[in-house]
């Protein structure tokens, strides 16, 4: 019959064991030296007596000491062996492992115990199926989703690991998806040129992001026997750790297509470039009539007829200003901008944009100031013709904003060697903070803006400034006038 105590019964069991047999030894060695007191010593009783409790001492204290040791030896093992398997069990727990069960026996209490860790193990193991079943459909149902966008989509992990990648993807790169998911987009871009694309195009981006917003050109792709182009987006995925720190743990690469726009786009530069051309030749023979009209050679203007000739100069040299800057726009646009560089000193530069002007200058009654240091300033590398056109549309806007009889300052300055400045100073109205920036969009014009003008030549400016990795840049304030300066690399 197999005994079922606790814990504390098992304790209180053996110690009473132990205990009762050690007071039988010492009531046993009591009673043989009774024994021995009251016979006489040499007697063969006591002979006898003596002997009989030598034997029962030495056998009870064997005894004694056999229950001492075994116990020793089971009482601690039958006690630490449930908890170590207790143990063992949270471990297998805490790795995730919720088909672990336990199968305690010895006491109550490790009975108890095992029953209530298979109980939480159980339902650990049915909230983990129950959790892990809603995370399945919720990536199902984001998958979907994702499915339905009709934009391509590809995402990967900080190995590039690619993990997602959706339909409209796979048509486009000619991808299956069993082929790619969970497998090295690098080894993949070995066979794919367009992957190999995507994914050059996003160490670029990681080389440039945290220095300047890099203009990302459209991606022109070949599908379905026609030409399309998409704008690429490379988003980073950024987790949220258990400290609260944001981790990056991927990469989305979102592909937008443009090719419709694109298209417009195209056919607003032809349409701008031919009615431009188109232009030009007509109003350069108006120009070219209007100055026989004005030949005193050929008879004099009264002053009807003569401010009827200057309305007429005036309004042909600023349609001549304005087809000129959109044939520059449509080159720009399109990427038919070719710079032809060569050695230039800066104060050519500055001349020419002064000779452009001077007639403009003395019309409005402006005085040209140069500033130029005395010391030697480095040549230029750059396509003179673009820069001296800045120049000249920087001067001819600071003579435009400036009140008559005002003066206007151009010059250079070299602030060390691996830079020149070029700059034009007006002391007009000046322009608003906000409108730092948006001076230099296509089309924009300063609120309130009395002065004529198409709003594309500092915009034009830029992009021949930014052509020559330089910067065109503007310091102004109400009321004290502007000061546009262009920085070139030396």
């Amino acid at each position: 019959m197999k005994l079922n105590l606790n814990i504390k019964e098992k304790l209180t069991l053996s110690v009473g064991v132990l205990v009762s047999l050690i007071i039988g030894l010492v009531a046993l060695s009591a009673i043989s030296l009774q024994i021995l007191t009251a016979t006489e010593p040499s007697s063969p009783a006591a002979e006898y007596g003596l002997t009989r409790a030598i034997y029962l001492l030495l056998l009870f204290g064997a005894l004694s000491i056999t229950v001492g040791i075994w116990m020793l030896a089971k009482l601690p093992n039958s006690i630490n062996r449930p908890f170590q398997e207790l143990t063992k069990g949270i471990n297998e727990i805490a790795n995730h492992h919720y088909d672990t069960e336990l199968h305690l026996s010895g006491s109550i209490e490790m009975e108890q115990l095992s029953e209530n860790f298979n109980r939480m193990a159980h339902r650990l193991r049915d909230y983990h199926h129950s959790s892990l079943s809603q995370l399945q459909v919720s990536k199902r149902y984001i998958e979907t989703i994702i499915d339905s966008i009709d934009e391509p989509i590809v995402c990967f992990n900080q190995q590039l690991i690619l993990y997602f990648i959706n339909n409209e993807a796979l048509d486009i790169l000619h991808l299956k998806r069993e082929d790619v998911i969970g497998r090295s987009a690098q080894e993949t871009a070995m066979r794919n040129d367009l992957l190999r694309r995507l994914l050059n195009g996003l160490n670029e981006h990681r080389a440039v992001e945290a220095t300047e917003d890099k203009k990302n050109e459209p991606l022109k792709i070949y599908a379905d026997n026609k030409e399309s182009y998409f704008q690429v987006k490379y988003l980073p995925i950024k987790m949220t750790e258990s400290d609260g720190s944001i981790k990056e743990s991927g990469m989305v690469i979102m592909l937008k297509n443009i090719t419709e726009f694109h298209q417009l786009d195209v056919a607003k530069t032809t349409f701008i470039s031919t009615i431009s051309h188109e232009l030009k030749t007509p109003i350069s023979s108006i120009l070219m009539s209007q100055q026989l009209l004005s030949d005193n050679r050929i008879g004099a203007l009264n002053t009807e007829q003569k401010e009827l000739s200057d309305s007429i100069r005036e309004n042909g040299e600023r349609l001549l200003s304005i087809t000129g800057e959109l044939l520059n726009m449509t080159q720009v646009e399109s990427g038919a901008l070719k710079l032809q560089p060569h050695v230039t000193k800066p104060i050519e530069l500055i001349d020419y944009a002064i000779k452009a002007n001077q007639v403009l200058a003395e019309r409005f009654h402006i005085n040209i100031e140069v500033d130029y240091p005395s010391e030697k300033i480095s040549k230029l590398y750059v396509d003179s013709e673009k820069i001296a056109w800045v120049l000249s549309n920087l001067l001819s806007n600071a003579i435009r904003y400036s009140s008559e009889n005002g003066r206007v300052i151009i010059g250079a300055r070299q602030p060390n060697k691996h830079r020149v400045e070029l700059f034009v100073q007006d002391f007009g109205r000046g322009i608003d903070p906000r409108y730092h920036e948006s001076i230099f969009e296509r089309y924009f014009r300063v609120p309130g803006t009395k002065v004529q003008g198409s709003g594309l030549g500092l915009s034009i400016s830029r992009d021949f400034v930014e052509a020559h990795s330089g910067t065109l840049t503007v310091e102004s304030e109400l009321g004290k006038g502007s000061r546009f300066i262009v920085t070139l690399s030396v």
